[in-house]
């Protein structure tokens, strides 16, 4: 049975997301703080993590951030009473696979958690390494190298680069990449997917102004070949 790891301190909370999760087939445990929530993914990681934001102790932030560090395929969606693009934007960026803001509705975290694990199955297709031109990537290090040299990338980044190696030589718009990858679908911008696509180039390309590799379809969006 897969299992869900809430972490939440509201104690009402807490009983309305275990009553969610378990009427719907998993098995849930409840952390009431950030460093409870470490605890128990360290004893055992779990299928996915819901975790508010606003935690006694150690943020939420942090616990993400710990998180993604030592298991970066491990779907997190982030709940918080916030709604301002920039706490989205920040979250994201350190690696939270979706973003949903109190209150919620309950289909709609459900359908969220399903689609973050989703793609993260999707992502576990991908092999361990990968080797693109005189570049060695690890996925589960989170590791790129060139000629040895060690390239820092962010998570994000790493995500995008995932999903392009398992969509390789097929379009993909920018509203796939959002929906696919950031799993946040009123996200602020497509323009963030551009961004992405040109810090990549400029990290992975010979000569980024002529992409052999992340290519643009006008139009369309992008193809990795």
């Amino acid at each position: 049975m897969e299992r869900i790891l809430v972490v939440e301190d509201d104690r009402a909370v807490q009983k309305a997301l275990k009553r969610l999760f378990v009427s719907n087939g998993y098995a849930v445990e409840i952390a009431h703080n950030g460093n409870e929530g470490l605890g128990s993914f360290s004893a055992s990681v779990p299928s996915a993590v819901v975790l508010d934001l606003r935690l006694p102790g150690m943020q939420g932030q942090d616990v993400c951030r710990e998180i993604k560090s030592r298991s970066p395929n491990l779907p997190v969606v982030v709940l918080s009473a916030s709604t301002d693009v920039v706490d989205k934007v920040l979250l994201l960026e350190i690696g939270a696979d979706d973003y949903v803001t109190k209150p919620f509705s309950p289909r709609e975290l459900l359908a969220r958690v399903k689609a973050s694990m989703r793609r993260a199955g999707r992502s576990s297709a991908v092999p361990e390494t990968y080797v693109l031109d005189d570049i060695s990537i690890n996925f589960t290090k989170m590791e790129l190298t060139q000629n040895g040299k060690l390239i820092a990338l962010t998570t994000q980044e790493f995500k995008v680069l995932r999903f392009f190696i398992q969509n390789k030589d097929r379009v993909v718009s920018r509203e796939e990449l959002l929906n696919e990858v950031w799993g946040y679908r009123n996200y602020p911008s497509t323009r963030t997917v551009d961004n992405h696509i040109l810090r990549l180039r400029q990290k992975l390309e010979k000569d980024p102004s002529r992409p052999l590799h992340f290519k643009t379809v006008h139009g369309s969006g992008y193809k990795f070949v």
